[in-house]
């Protein structure tokens, strides 16, 4: 599956378990495959953060690339 649709399934499931007609089992299997999907889709933006760069202008206005840094560490 793409992260796109990782994603999408991800907010299918947070919908089915707001509903009070899941019962506890399905419950539980939707839980677990939330949890496996929401550990798939982080891995997948670690690694996309690795290969993001930003572009910045140095000190004569040429174009150089960075590698991108996460603000919250």
């Amino acid at each position: 599956m793409s992260f796109e649709s990782d994603l999408k399934r991800m907010e299918e499931i947070t919908e089915l378990l707001k509903k009070e007609e899941t019962g506890l089992e399905e419950s539980i299997k939707l839980y677990e495959e939330a949890n496996a999907l929401g550990k798939k889709l982080t891995k997948t933006l670690s690694e996309i953060q690795r290969k993001v760069e930003k572009v910045v202008s140095d000190n004569e206005n040429e174009l150089a690339t960075e590698s991108f840094e996460n603000d919250e560490e």
